[in-house]
């Protein structure tokens, strides 16, 4: 239960205007082929996709940004890209977004990311990818670095998103830098984090793994989903990384919280609410998106767990990836309290 009254979460969801967010991360193109599906192929035991529509939507961190635009705030992308046709593609669909494209960087050493989706009768059957994992070299990220700090001094934004996939654009001196130099402008850190650079995240203010991430980043297995085991588990980690508020969503099991504060760690489960789910993809966003706002806006971390949850599962009852729809989600705030 959100202990937030009607006039207290419409203020909330009006002040979201007011906050620039950065987004740094692997950007990509989500490319959808829609179709109706009647028979199978006789070339093999595969079922025949007839197309009826085709869509391009901005995917991976670029979708963190559509969220924080959708909530009403001004998102700030930052990443690298191919110096390719899909390039452009994303760029354009930046564009169509206006969504600034000054955070993105074209590389010839890489390829834009993007994932084809071929769904059929409303469910997908299958996800073709094309994609570099190699890290940035030394020279772009450099080049990047720089960028970076420079959109920083220039927008002065109210928190900071690492939006990381495991594409090669974060890596772990990018992350110290960014993380010091935005500590030295006191603006805070947020993460949602992937297995390569799990454990480089350090001295930021809200850190959010999924429960496979959190598994594989720790290199543990067997893990209950209680609150004591997760409570020994995240406590260690947030006192070694110096992490304030941990946020591991659990999927159908809900969301852990987890805050520290003075040293003193103390944790809660979230129940997950029950929803008509569709498709999961894009829901880690869609958290990440909006505990940066509810950060940004001095809420307790109970409430930035809470009301990013609903809005998570929200997105899962739509088919695809897709950003959160802000007065849906403000409705659904006001109807549970």
């Amino acid at each position: 239960m959100l202990h937030k009254d009607k006039d207290s979460l419409e203020k909330l969801f009006a002040g979201f205007t007011d906050l620039k967010v950065m987004v740094i991360g692997d950007v990509m193109i989500d490319s959808y082929i829609w179709g109706k599906v009647d028979r199978i192929s006789p070339e093999a035991p595969v079922p025949v996709v007839l197309v009826e529509k085709r869509e391009n939507r901005l995917g991976g961190a670029a979708n963190v940004a559509l969220n924080i635009q959708a909530m009403g705030a001004v998102p700030i992308m930052c990443s690298v890209v191919g110096n390719d046709k899909k390039a452009e593609e994303f760029l354009q669909l930046l564009n169509d977004k206006d969504i600034t494209t000054v955070g993105i960087i074209k590389s010839p050493k890489r390829i834009t990311t993007t994932k084809f989706r071929i769904i059929g009768n409303h469910c997908q059957m299958l996800r073709v990818d094309e994609e570099n994992g190699h890290d940035l070299t030394p020279d772009e990220s450099d080049v990047f670095i720089n960028r970076i700090k420079q959109l920083i001094v220039c927008e002065k934004p109210s928190v900071i998103i690492f939006e990381d996939y495991d594409k090669g654009v974060i890596t772990e001196n990018l992350i110290r830098l960014i993380v010091d130099f935005a500590r030295s402008n006191n603006i805070p850190v947020v993460a949602d984090p992937k297995k390569k650079n799990f454990l480089n995240y350090k001295n930021i203010s809200l850190f959010k793994p999924n429960f496979k991430e959190l598994c594989e980043g720790l290199k543990i297995t067997s893990v209950q989903k209680d609150i004591e085991t997760l409570t020994a588990i995240c406590s260690g980690f947030q006192k070694e990384h110096n992490i304030a508020v941990m946020l591991l969503t659990m999927s159908e099991h809900g969301v852990f919280v987890s805050e520290m504060e003075n040293g003193v760690v103390s944790a809660e489960i979230i129940p997950a609410q029950i929803r008509n789910i569709a498709d999961v993809s894009g829901a880690g966003d869609t958290v990440i998106s909006i505990a940066a706002l509810c950060l940004a806006s001095k809420l307790c971390a109970q409430e930035i767990a809470y009301i990013s949850n609903i809005g998570g599962g929200l997105v899962c009852e739509e088919v695809g990836v897709v950003p959160i729809n802000k007065e849906r989600l403000l409705h659904e705030l006001l109807s549970a309290n």
